[in-house]
């Protein structure tokens, strides 16, 4: 059995955010200080991630990801992983972290079945790590890159998102990376997960200018729906965005955008042409290598090139709810069915309910994002 949306597209990628903690700030995605979490009782238990993946499964999904937050900062997650990947019919296991835990777990995730990583990462300077990311230093990150690349998880992609005024200057130091180490380097343009906030409309502009003028078609499916009426549950039950202090704000997020075609640009200016490379699991990213490197560099342009028409995948969130896509709200409760006493078949059917309100693509070009929750909230 396939899971397929209205569009024709195999939904087969479930991504699973095990936690919306983290032991990071980074200044695109939580507040410095008081960054909303959900209380713990509202937090998937383990069985009960385990028996949603074990659902997803025989609805014929075979690639996850753990997220976050940041996913080691849960406990017990190396027999979380182990249970996971115990399950018959999981072609793919792989993890989304910031690498401050790594030096000491890589390891034993690997033994566990952890298969292969992307590690986020936005500086190589430590001092900047400090402004950046706010907690935990660079060398515990570097550790963890090391200790990964002992335990034999391949391929290990590093996550940079690209920000004009804050790291733009280091494209070209992370695309090195790829040279001489099998690593994957992967640029990231910036989506503000709060520009709908904001009315500065210079600043709309030129973002525009960047990304592509507004369709203004409205030929979309809805977003927004109740799902008594077996549509999608609007949620905005968290603090809005405005009231969280310390991160970028809509106008900040905007003007700190830097496309791809300008990141590929300052690479090749230095290090001469890219030229196209195929990576197993490349999911979005469109990757190349530089003359003689071992790695490869790559670049996520969700927002200049986006690769929505493609989306396989689904997002849970770590208190329960399947969101069919990153940026756009409106997702279905599964914990509360679940806690209920709902059958496999119940919480099936509200899989196949969120594949067919799985959006042809994202708003964003048109100021349109999610407001009810941060990235970390979202397992992003």
């Amino acid at each position: 059995m396939q899971l397929t949306d209205s569009f024709g597209r195999t939904i087969d990628y479930l991504r699973v955010s095990l936690t919306d903690r983290c032991n990071l700030r980074c200044i695109y995605c939580m507040p410095e200080e008081g960054a909303p979490i959900a209380p713990k009782d509202t937090l998937l238990t383990d069985e009960e991630l385990v028996r949603i993946m074990r659902i997803a499964v025989s609805l014929g999904m075979s690639k996850f990801r753990l997220t976050g937050g940041e996913p080691l900062v849960r406990p017990g997650v190396v027999k979380l992983t182990r249970e996971i990947a115990a399950l018959e019919g999981i072609q793919d296991l792989s993890l989304t972290t910031n690498a401050m835990l790594l030096g000491s777990l890589a390891g034993p995730l690997a033994d566990a079945g952890m298969m292969r990583l992307n590690i986020s990462l936005d500086t190589l300077k430590p001092e900047r790590f400090q402004l950046l990311a706010r907690r935990g230093n660079l060398q515990q990150v570097l550790d963890g890159i090391a200790a990964s690349q002992k335990a034999g998880m391949q391929p290990i992609k590093i996550n940079c998102v690209v920000m004009k005024g804050y790291n733009e200057d280091e494209l070209v130091d992370f695309a090195k990376l790829s040279l001489d180490s099998p690593l994957h380097i992967r640029f990231i343009e910036l989506m503000p997960i709060n520009w709908s906030e904001s009315t500065d409309t210079a600043a709309m502009q030129g973002f525009y200018s960047l990304s592509g003028a507004s369709t203004g078609q409205n030929d979309r499916i809805t977003l927004y729906a109740d799902i008594k009426d077996n549509k999608l549950n609007e949620a905005f039950r968290l603090p809005a965005l405005s009231d969280q202090k310390g991160m970028l704000n809509a106008v900040e997020m905007r003007r700190s955008f830097i496309s791809m075609t300008e990141m590929r640009k300052a690479i090749e200016s230095e290090l001469g042409v890219l030229t196209p490379a195929s990576l197993l699991t490349n999911g979005p990213a469109q990757t190349f290598h530089l003359q003689g490197g071992v790695g490869t560099v790559g670049f996520i342009s969700q927002i200049t090139q986006d690769m929505c028409k493609q989306c396989n995948r689904l997002r849970l969130t770590a208190d329960g709810f399947l969101r069919p896509c990153l940026m756009a709200d409106g997702e279905v409760d599964l914990r509360t069915p679940i806690r209920e006493g709902a059958s496999d078949e119940d919480i099936a059917d509200l899989f196949r309910l969120t594949v067919h309100h799985k959006p042809l693509e994202h708003r964003l070009e048109d100021g349109l994002a999610p407001i009810g929750r941060n990235m970390s909230q979202l397992g992003g």
